[in-house]
């Protein structure tokens, strides 16, 4: 029997066609588990847009879950020359601030010498500074040099910093010593010993005097060794940048920051209402297209939803303020929060300390905030509820991913052994076609032979 190297050749039917059609048909069986792999698919990133809103959520919530968040204040600043910072310990008050003088650091200059690196033989720095402290640098005579001075007393790390400069006079390097803080008591003294003082002077003239900062805050004069301020102001910390002109002042004007707290309440409320919005869409259901939501009737998504409004509707159980309705934040028909503006207003102008009771409580978790912290916790952590579920997903996954492969590899074989089966066909009936030429052919031989013997 001939072989048949391609199918149909041999017989002259549409094999390859017809093979191609079971393969189609056969290839169907996979649809069901794509399906499915696209519906755990679509579910996982379903998931992760819940997780994102209910992220959200709870870093809305964690900014009220700090008792010291409602007793935060703010300073402004009317006039130049002075900065200011409050912290939550500052009371609210306004402030008058005049700056009479900088502090200012020590700064001392010896004599002048012709060159910067020729030796001007060894000896001492004694330094003495306001705050009684003392240090002294000794000089080698072969390391004595204007530069050498210089490194030997930036090494020494004693408080003041060497540098040389260039007066332009016949004898132009001249060491100066400038202290690294300001006020008197960092004002610095040197003496030169040794050769040091033929050459540089027995001690260097001061160029900068030592001031501290002198300034008074409501009639109240203050002195400082810098020029930031600290508690001058209680709970304030002033940075003095410039003398106040004559005749002018500086406001500082500290206050409650309300602000602050009204935008993190309606972004509470915001971060909800958004929750709300990812779940309603993510369980749509439309009638008249029959489109549906990812998570319709998924039982991790109505347990997020129970967990939650449990929180929000459950309040706390003691304190002037007990449900989120008394604090002007009220539950509406659709499942959404609604923030009265007026009566929160009021409430975060008068009674702060009553509404971090609320939100953050005394202690972890005893607050409304932290109730919502904690349960968001049990839902988006490791091995939480949402993990958990995602985790199941992708197990399914795998699993189906597993039986398609295995399905496909019996697809393959099934095929094959058609292949197999059309080709003994092929085959079987090109010998079948070339019998019945051989027929024809000595039926045409027969009929003609004997038309001759007519």
């Amino acid at each position: 029997m001939a072989t048949i190297s391609s199918l149909g050749i041999g017989s002259g039917l549409d094999l390859n066609g017809l093979l191609d059609q079971l393969n189609a048909a056969e290839r169907k069986k996979l649809e069901p588990i794509k399906l499915q792999q696209k519906s755990h698919q679509a579910k996982i990133s379903a998931y992760g847009k819940l997780q994102s809103a209910l992220t959200k959520l709870q870093e809305a919530a964690g900014k009220l879950d700090d008792p010291t968040f409602f007793q935060s204040v703010s300073s402004n600043v009317t006039g130049s020359g002075v900065k200011a910072a409050a912290k939550t310990d500052a009371p609210p008050g306004r402030y008058s601030v005049n700056v009479a003088e900088l502090a200012t650091a020590q700064s001392i200059a010896a004599s002048g010498v012709e060159s910067r690196d020729s030796q001007l033989g060894g000896g001492n720095v004694a330094l003495s500074f306001g705050s009684g402290e003392t240090l002294d640098v000794a000089i080698e005579p072969g390391k004595s040099s204007l530069e050498e001075i210089r490194n030997a007393i930036n090494d020494s790390k004693s408080g003041v910093t060497a540098t040389i400069v260039n007066d332009g006079s016949a004898e132009p390097y001249r060491l100066v010593l400038t202290s690294n803080e300001t006020g008197t008591e960092a004002a610095v003294t040197a003496v030169f010993s040794g050769g040091l003082e033929a050459q540089l002077g027995a001690t260097p003239q001061t160029v900068v005097e030592a001031k501290n900062a002198s300034l008074t805050v409501n009639g109240i004069a203050i002195t400082s060794q810098t020029n930031r301020v600290e508690d001058g102001i209680q709970g304030v910390t002033l940075d003095l940048e410039e003398e106040t002109a004559e005749g002018s002042s500086v406001t500082v004007v500290v206050e409650r920051n309300t602000l602050a707290i009204r935008e993190a309440l309606s972004g509470f409320v915001k971060a909800y209402n958004d929750l709300r919005g990812t779940t309603s869409q993510l369980t749509r259901f439309n009638a008249d297209t029959g489109a549906v939501g990812e998570l319709l009737g998924d039982g991790a998504l109505r347990t997020v939803e129970s967990r939650v409004r449990g929180v929000l509707s459950g309040g706390v159980g003691s304190g002037d303020f007990r449900m989120l309705s008394d604090v002007g934040i009220t539950l509406q028909r659709d499942g959404t929060l609604k923030l009265d503006d007026e009566k929160m207003s009021s409430i975060v102008a008068e009674d702060p300390q009553a509404l971090a009771a609320f939100f953050a409580g005394d202690n972890e978790a005893s607050g409304l905030a932290g109730k919502l912290n904690e349960t968001l916790d049990q839902v988006l952590g490791e091995r939480g509820l949402l993990d958990n579920a995602k985790r199941g997903l992708e197990s399914r996954i795998t699993g189906l991913n597993d039986r398609y492969e295995r399905m496909e590899r019996s697809i393959e074989q099934t095929i094959e052994r058609y292949r197999g089966q059309f080709g003994q066909l092929d085959a079987m009936v090109a010998s079948m076609n070339q019998v019945s030429d051989y027929l024809f052919q000595q039926f045409d031989m027969m009929n003609a032979q004997l038309g001759r013997k007519k």
